[in-house]
């Protein structure tokens, strides 16, 4: 039961604070339990004032079900710095009483802030809200808020104020005290910034996404040496001094640290590399105690050094003695910290391996935490932080923009938001009249980011850890693709299947397949096949090809292929395609090619593939038209787990496949697709699409510019023209081959080579 506090002339009870869930961020609702609401005798949908060091005012809501039986009230950032209380501390939650205000004043709570515009919007957008002055308040977007009454709901159904969450300082309101805004209030926007009483704009541990388990790391590693260095008084340990944050460049290091700072109540001291580095002798080092000696005279205090591997690299690898100078005086100054004096330093960097092994040891920093690329559900939470006061559309899904933003770092999220409001804006551009400064009311009311926008947006914004090996995303689907219904069967069970649905391997125990090897003749469609799996798995698309992945410098090679899986292991989930892979990785001892280079390639790839760091949810795809030559290490069980013959197409095949190359041509009645597949015995697709490339041409040949439609007669004369790439001999030799390879994971030593009659034969247009 929540603790009623009778000592007060109105009924209030003590609860401690938790975070609000992200959804509700910026709605200012306070989540009570049951046991509240009886002690207080309010509903839901009542006003309530909650008291910390200063006291504001919430919309009271059931609590969700796993904190009925808990003494807590979940509010967000903003209503955490409106109370000046922090999770974890407690508060006085009491009955509040709200009066229609006659006048409200509101100003931009950051600097860089400007706002013009009319107040209507903003009087929609807070109505019926409980305000105090002082208070930091947010816009909100069209969005629902789970578990709440339909009268409660639509409260908070005002349209949004703009595209994106604008926080507002409440200046003065009129009558004092807790009031809302009704009809008759008049609302009054400041164009300049005007700071709270509790303090600037602050970001708060909403404003972070899908890092939950780190900040609950921060936290125990941060915030109880500021906020209760006695408990460790208690124990008789030293409190921690120093967390390292290292992760890919946009996750949030630099968000999070602030966000750390912010809600423990502490100073925050950034040191910045460009910013410490001095021209004349000892003047870095001067500027870096002077950073700590500032900190610890304001204590508690956090000392924030960002890029630490600028100002702290590896001694042994720089050769300046300013450099080594500067990281044996931040070594000192770590060192030197008295205990208990409630100063923490926290860094960042996405370089770790660059920084000093001296300062990566407790007693500096004690922890190092990794901030790696987000996962689904943290891209949820991201989208919905950058999307908070956006005007949705109906069909907008953050669920499916989660679903398909891949290696999505926070900061690629960010820039996604952006360009589809970007878009939106576009869309009303040609209603504006540009000689006036204002737009019409009626044009920002019908504003609104939708699907087509986010869509449009993703073609633009890629996964910044993939910009270097990024390619156009195919637009080649299994439907595109005929006569390998095989092959695509045993693609979608290995690769689509372990991608969209983890749960069901791990409920059987089982690992899904690392890599795929598609072999067969030269045309059958391999590399069209690695396409298809990249469009229609939603994930990320890496393709490599030798001449990208070899090098004429020693070692060189090696650390290509290294950063091509360490990238993948960045985005997974990944599809990595590896076309015409028998130049690069053939048979150990063969004599193929420069034996020592491709045989570092051979061992490299082994490694990545089957070594000590597993690979999760990257996938591997080889393709080749001559799999005796690839090393046999690669074939076995645990490295290219499927051998996937793609072979000549059968006639139901190949009509089928003339059916896909056909599809935009206009064809004449007497065109039989089914008879002209019954005369092409063993051609591929290449030679289909090239019978009715050749089909296209006769009829443009016969009649002109003015061509209606392509006739039999065309495809006729164009099948005297092709003859099938893959001989006879060819077919009977790849037969052979499938057994031999079968055996082959199970034996150490190569099989033979391909024989005479597997040189692919010079294309002779004419018979003869």
């Amino acid at each position: 039961m929540a603790e009623v506090d009778a000592t007060v002339e109105d009924k209030a009870v003590r609860l401690q604070v938790a975070a609000a869930r992200q959804e509700e961020s910026g709605r200012g609702v306070a989540r009570l339990p049951r046991s509240a609401f009886q002690a207080l005798g309010i509903t839901e949908g009542d006003v309530v004032e909650i008291a910390g060091k200063r006291a504001t005012a919430a919309i009271a809501m059931a609590a969700y079900d796993e904190d009925q039986s808990l003494d807590v009230v979940r509010l967000d950032g903003l209503q955490r710095n409106n109370a000046e209380c922090g999770s974890g501390e407690h508060v006085r939650v009491s009955a509040g009483r709200s009066r229609a205000a006659s006048r409200v004043v509101f100003a931009p709570a950051s600097r860089e802030m400007r706002l013009q515009g009319p107040t209507q919007a903003l009087k929609r957008n807070f109505f019926r809200k409980p305000l105090t002055a002082g208070d930091l308040v947010a816009t909100t977007g069209q969005q629902p808020v789970q578990n709440m009454p339909p009268e409660v709901q639509r409260m908070f159904n005002a349209p949004a104020y703009a595209l994106t969450q604008i926080r507002l300082t409440v200046v003065s309101t009129v009558p004092k005290g807790i009031v809302h805004i009704d009809e008759n209030t008049e609302v009054e926007l400041r164009a300049e910034y005007e700071e709270a009483p509790t303090g600037r704009a602050v970001v708060n541990y909403d404003d972070v996404g899908g890092m939950d388990d780190t900040i609950q790391q921060l936290r125990e590693m941060v915030e109880l040496p500021l906020r209760y260095p006695e408990l460790f008084t208690r124990l008789g340990v030293d409190p921690p001094k120093g967390v390292l944050l290292h992760g890919p460049p946009g996750t949030g290091k630099t968000r999070l640290a602030q966000a750390v700072a912010n809600e423990s109540d502490a100073q925050f001291f950034t040191i910045n590399g460009p910013e410490i580095m001095g021209s004349g002798y000892g003047e870095s080092e001067k500027r870096l105690r002077e950073v700590f000696e500032d900190a610890t005279k304001n204590a508690p205090a956090i000392v924030f050094i960002d890029e630490i591997d600028s100002i702290a690299p590896k001694r042994a690898q720089v050769s300046g003695e300013a450099e080594k100078r500067l990281v044996a005086q931040l070594l000192t100054l770590m060192d030197g910290l008295e205990a208990r004096s409630n100063l923490v330093v926290i860094a960042a960097t996405n370089r770790p391996d660059a920084v000093d092994e001296a300062l990566r040891r407790p007693g500096r920093f004690d922890r190092e935490i990794v901030i790696g690329v987000p996962d689904e559900k943290g891209r949820r939470e991201i989208l919905s932080i950058h999307t908070r006061g956006m005007p949705l559309g109906d069909r907008v899904d953050p669920d499916e923009l989660a679903r398909v933003t891949h290696g999505f770092v926070g900061a690629d999220i960010a820039a996604l938001a952006r360009e589809a409001a970007i878009d939106a804006v576009r869309r009303i551009m040609p209603k504006l009249d540009l000689d006036e400064r204002t737009i019409p009311p009626e044009v920002l009311d019908n504003l609104s980011v939708t699907r087509e926008d986010f869509l449009s947006a993703l073609k633009r914004v890629q996964p910044s850890a993939m910009r270097e090996v990024m390619v156009q995303v195919p637009r080649v689907g299994w439907n595109d693709i005929g006569g390998v219904d095989d092959a695509i069967g045993m693609l979608r069970e290995g690769i689509e299947l372990p991608l969209k649905n983890p749960e069901a391997f791990r409920r059987l125990g089982i690992r899904p397949a690392k890599g795929f090897l598609l072999y067969g003749p030269p045309g059958t469609g391999k590399t069209l096949l690695a396409k298809a799996v990249a469009k229609e798995a939603e994930a990320n698309f890496i393709s490599m090809k030798s001449s990208d992945l070899l090098s004429k410098w020693y070692g060189e090679s090696e650390q290509q292929i290294a950063r091509m899986f360490q990238r993948a292991r960045a985005v997974a989930p990944c599809v990595v395609f590896i076309d015409e892979i028998d130049s690069l990785v053939p048979a150990r001892g063969s004599g193929q090619g420069e034996p020592q280079v491709t045989g570092r390639v051979v061992n490299t790839i082994l490694a990545e593939m089957d070594g000590l760091e597993e690979l999760q949810s990257v996938i591997v795809i080889g393709a080749t038209n001559r799999p005796t030559l690839v090393d046999p290490a690669l074939l076995r069980p645990g490295r290219f787990d499927e051998l996937v013959y793609v072979g000549t197409p059968d006639q139901k095949g190949r009509a089928q496949i003339l059916g896909i190359h056909t599809g935009d041509m206009p064809l004449a009645q007497d065109v039989d697709l089914a008879a002209v597949a019954a005369q092409t015995g063993r051609f591929t697709g290449a030679d289909l699409e090239d019978v009715v490339r050749r089909a296209g041409l006769n009829a443009l040949r016969r009649v002109g510019g003015e061509v209606q439609e392509v006739t039999a007669a065309d495809f006729a004369e164009a099948l005297e023209d092709s003859r099938a790439t893959v001989t006879s001999q060819m077919e009977a030799e790849y037969r052979k081959m499938r057994g031999e390879l079968k055996k082959r994971a199970a034996e150490a030593t190569p099989i033979g080579f391909i024989s005479e009659g597997m040189v692919e034969p010079t294309r002779d247009r004419k018979h003869g």
